[in-house]
């Protein structure tokens, strides 16, 4: 064996580190994903899921309206407090019952659980910075915080739960949430819709034909765009939602 004396053994050492460094970030993971793409949340998926309570029943839940416009599918229940308002059911499948205000009852329970949810999402740590668009990019479990807006647009958002099906994925969104037409949310390596929480603090849109996952809860309003499909949840706090031919299954 070579022996290496004073600075050519600190040359040497300094060498192997940068190999076994590449070699290590450069490993695929289970998803056939080159790790050097992926981003993982502060907290590394190991934040438990956030608190539901009654809203796990719920489907979309709306603050004044809830509006849909042609064939919508809504597996679940929808509930509207303090308003009373659901527009255009039927035409369209629902598989649950519609409940609404303003006095008590489920819809009211589902808005005070709603609350709580939100707060316990948007008060977590900050996790890992995003901005702008995230299209295109592969995201580990964890939690994720942007102090403005963010898009998903020019390509589609993958998340990946690296082999593990209860890891979780949390979004603080300081603004608006915008999907844009045919734009995807791809779930891999076991990666659940029921474990990711989009937190925004404004409004969300999910453009015409965009197939989007996990459960939104908006501080203000949601819309479902023409043919738009939730896998989760849509949950506005003050505003509305609206539907047009649009799917929210789980």
């Amino acid at each position: 064996m070579r022996k290496y004396k004073g600075r050519d053994f600190l040359a040497a050492a300094m060498a192997f580190l940068l190999v076994a460094s590449l070699a290590g970030c450069c490993k695929d993971d289970n998803d056939g994903n080159n790790s050097l793409s992926v981003l993982t949340g502060l907290q590394g998926g190991t934040e438990p899921p956030v608190t539901l309570g009654s809203l796990s029943g719920f489907r979309v839940l709306a603050g004044t309206t809830v509006t849909n416009t042609g064939l919508t599918t809504v597996d679940g229940d929808i509930g509207v407090w303090a308003g009373s308002a659901v527009v255009g059911f039927p035409p369209g499948t629902l598989t649950g019952t519609i409940y609404t205000g303003p006095g008590p009852g489920p819809a009211a329970t589902a808005q005070s659980d709603l609350t709580i949810a939100y707060n316990e999402a948007a008060g977590k740590p900050p996790g890992t910075s995003v901005s702008g668009n995230i299209g295109g990019l592969t995201l580990a479990p964890g939690v994720f915080t942007s102090t403005s807006s963010l898009a998903i647009s020019s390509g589609d958002l993958t998340l990946t739960a690296l082999g593990d099906s209860n890891a979780v994925f949390i979004f603080q969104i300081a603004s608006t949430l915008t999907v844009t037409s045919g734009r995807q949310v791809i779930l891999t390596g076991g990666a659940q819709a029921e474990n990711v929480f989009w937190q925004v603090g404004s409004s969300a849109t999910l453009g015409t034909g965009s197939d989007f996952s996990g459960i939104i809860m908006a501080l203000a309003s949601i819309t479902l765009e023409t043919g738009a499909t939730l896998h989760g949840r849509a949950l506005a706090s003050t505003g509305g939602v609206t539907l047009d031919s649009s799917t929210v299954s789980p």
